[in-house]
């Protein structure tokens, strides 16, 4: 009898479900890793960063594609928090309040940013204070980037983690093979539910970051038009 008759002996159409899931899985990853990108382009553009872009490694596994899109993540949140910093070092108390006040006209948080990357780059375009406003002042963004971190290292610690995302032109069996070493076989359907919930707000979680990003990506681009 097959792997997947074990799994599956009740119902034969749920033997790909294990292989749609897994795809589901890797074309949200390859979109969250363009995303990131993209972003990360911005930043070492606009604010002298230098973010590496990343790219999916087929030989890798999911937990180990995981890894790399989280640590550019923590990365892109730290290049956020030192600019708050540095605002915060160098500007007054009542200007640094005004940064984050949501009343405040966004052309006048542009113009406070614009000196403070005056001091430390000797000259700052708008386009650079403009996308520094927009990542400071966005929560959506912050709270999806958070999100996303903790979801990926979920994944990439459940079942399907140790997978090598190139496995699934090779089949169901072989998925099913890759995987019976990590958890008992009466426990690998209970497993493989949980893996569709953590997918299930992986796939929602992407979805906002990829807008939050699209958000700062689009004004930038309409700025240097």
């Amino acid at each position: 009898m097959a792997l997947s008759d074990l799994l599956y002996p009740d119902n034969p159409k749920r033997k790909q479900e294990l292989i749609h899931l897994h795809q589901e899985l890797l074309d949200c990853m390859s979109t969250n890793f363009h995303a990131t990108n993209e972003l990360a382009g911005v930043l070492n553009e606009h604010l002298g960063c230098t973010i590496t872009p990343i790219k999916m490694r087929e030989s890798s596994t999911v937990k180990e594609n995981c890894e790399i899109i989280i640590q550019v993540m923590s990365e892109i949140q730290h290049q956020v928090q030192k600019i708050d910093s540095d605002m915060k070092e160098k500007l007054e108390p009542v200007l640094y309040q005004k940064l984050y006040d949501i009343k405040e006209p966004e052309l006048e948080k542009i113009a406070i940013a614009q000196r403070v990357f005056s001091i430390i780059f000797g000259e700052a375009t708008s386009t650079a204070a403009m996308v520094a406003i927009k990542l400071l002042g966005s929560n959506h963004l912050t709270l999806t980037v958070s999100k996303l971190i903790s979801l990926l290292a979920q994944i990439g610690a459940s079942v399907l983690g140790g997978v090598s995302i190139t496995i699934i032109g090779l089949g169901l069996e072989m998925i099913l093979h890759a995987i019976l070493g990590a958890v008992e076989r009466s426990q690998l359907l209970t497993a493989v539910r949980s893996y569709e919930k953590h997918l299930a707000e992986f796939k929602a979680a992407s979805e906002k970051y990829q807008h939050a990003i699209h958000e700062v990506t689009s004004l930038v681009r309409q700025q240097v038009q």
